[in-house]
């Protein structure tokens, strides 16, 4: 008896490993690695291994996502200690929370999905299991800020079913991936009859058919010439940015590396690219401000902005020369550009790498910036992962900017998959996307997604190239992710309603 007991506590273990090991290979399937299969193969493990009890499911489900979190996004540490100076011990506590926090989503549709379809039928592999994965990842994009990277779709921005990023944005190619699993999952394991079988496998092939057919479709058109640019990749390292000594040579580098280049029709420096406020640079904006006029150029350029009336900053974006607008950060990085703790704590927590008191959210509705004669849509880095909040602005723009500092990621994967992240965006858009960083990855990206230039990492240059300004609506820019949402639900309900047949 004892015997038995233990080979089935043995077997249960080495499913609860088994789930933490699938989870842990989740990240293989992003940038830098780019093994999309290996997405579709952790999911179609985890739909396998939740088995019926909720609790059974809900540890699964939690280790699963604790693997893919502690495996993915344990570059967090290296922001906040090495990059923000948070002493060692807190920032590993507040690493391994944000992990543990992650990690409940994973528990969570492990439960729901125990709890509501215990049943091993078509209903539940096919319509439950898929949405109710990619409701809980939409929500985990926005609520209490939000926390999107590591989203199943954006592991397909090279696969076939990126195709469908223009139509239904990142949660249908999370759902069609997600569906995918469901399939050889629902075969494998209920193993139907042919007709039935042959059903799952034609639904299969037309989801990836109908990606593969709209990876040629072209939602855009032509809005003008093509135009050169310069992108500009200064390469401070993120421990001397802020030294009050490092300000003139950071100047004297960004005049530098743009003396060469005026003739460009438009010049991005990136996010807060000279370690002082607008206010502080005045003199030098104005004098930037007539050479590019001068020489008929647009500049685009980070900048930290003070309004003194009111006593607030905003980590902004500025246009000069053949280019005018402003635009301020919508969504913020929590402990990074504001403190969502007490004051007393705010003070005791405060990071190094941005001396400045608590920045300001900009407004939900901007205009684009006017550079070159186009409409320019603006983002600042971290918030790239929005995709909803950036397709508004988008669908009015030509052309899009993102201007990001990934110093503080330092050398691990994190660029990568920011990168990924902004080519997801440019993809849903159907817009060439410019991308200057501090350290890297600059690039410029086709409104196919694809990386048409880029910068080595952590080295001084310029990226010049042509982008060429398009016009129309794709229709995930028309509808948002409101389309993908509803369908989730609706599954969810048909399922609830046919979990027994």
């Amino acid at each position: 008896m004892c015997c038995r007991q233990l080979k089935s506590a043995m077997a249960l273990l080495k499913r609860e490993v088994l789930a933490l090991l699938a989870g842990a290979a989740w990240p293989l399937a992003f940038a830098p690695f780019g093994l999309w299969p290996v997405a579709l193969a952790s999911l179609f493990a985890i739909f396998l291994l939740l088995g019926e009890q909720p609790r059974q499911g809900m540890l699964r489900a939690f280790l699963f996502a604790l693997g893919m979190f502690g495996a993915g996004a344990w570059w967090v540490f290296v922001s906040i200690h090495q990059f923000g100076g948070l002493h060692w011990s807190l920032a590993g506590a507040l690493t391994v929370t944000m992990i543990l926090v992650l990690s409940l989503y994973g528990a969570l549709f492990g439960w729901l999905a125990c709890r509501f379809f215990p049943v091993s039928g078509a209903w539940r592999w096919l319509a439950a299991l898929p949405a109710l994965w990619v409701l809980l990842e939409w929500v985990r994009g926005w609520f209490l800020s939000g926390f999107g990277w590591l989203s199943t779709g954006y592991a397909f921005t090279d696969a076939p079913l990126g195709g469908l990023s223009p139509v239904g944005g990142l949660h249908l190619v999370s759902w069609s991936a997600a569906l995918t699993a469901g399939i050889f999952a629902y075969l494998l394991r209920v193993r139907p009859r042919w007709p039935r079988a042959g059903a799952a496998l034609a639904l299969g092939l037309v989801v990836w058919g109908g990606a593969a057919l709209l990876e040629r479709h072209e939602f855009h058109r032509s809005a003008g010439d093509l135009l050169s640019v310069a992108l500009i990749q200064g390469n401070v390292g993120q421990d001397l940015k802020w030294e009050p000594a490092q300000l003139l040579p950071t100047i004297r580098l960004y005049d530098g590396l743009t003396a060469d280049h005026w003739d460009a029709d438009i010049v991005v420096w990136p996010e807060a690219a000279l370690p002082a406020l607008r206010l502080q640079l005045t003199d030098y904006l104005e004098t930037l401000d007539e050479i590019a006029r001068t020489r008929d150029t647009g500049v685009i350029m980070g900048m930290l902005v003070w309004n003194r009336a009111e006593d607030i900053y905003y980590n902004g974006v500025i246009a000069l020369g053949q280019g005018e607008g402003e635009y301020f950060k919508r969504h913020l990085v929590p402990f990074g550009e504001f403190f969502p703790v007490p004051a007393l704590v705010r003070s005791w927590l405060r990071m190094m790498n941005l001396p400045y008191s608590d920045f300001t959210r900009g407004a939900r509705l901007q205009s684009p910036l006017q550079v070159a004669g186009h409409r320019v849509a603006a983002s600042i880095c971290y918030e790239a992962a929005y995709g909803a909040t950036m397709i508004r602005d988008a669908s009015t723009a030509n052309l899009l900017v993102n201007v990001s500092n990934d110093a503080w990621f330092g050398d691990t994967i994190a660029p990568h998959q920011h990168l990924q992240i902004v080519r997801q965006r440019a993809r849903e858009a159907g817009r060439w996307m410019m991308r200057a960083t501090n350290t890297g990855i600059t690039a410029v990206i086709g409104p196919d997604g694809r990386v048409t230039a880029r910068l080595p990492q952590f080295a001084v240059g310029v990226l010049r190239t042509e982008v060429q300004p398009l016009t129309g609506t794709t229709p995930y820019a028309r509808f948002s992710d409101v389309p993908v949402v509803i369908l989730m639900g609706l599954l969810l309900g048909l399922a609830l309603r046919f979990r027994y047949s």
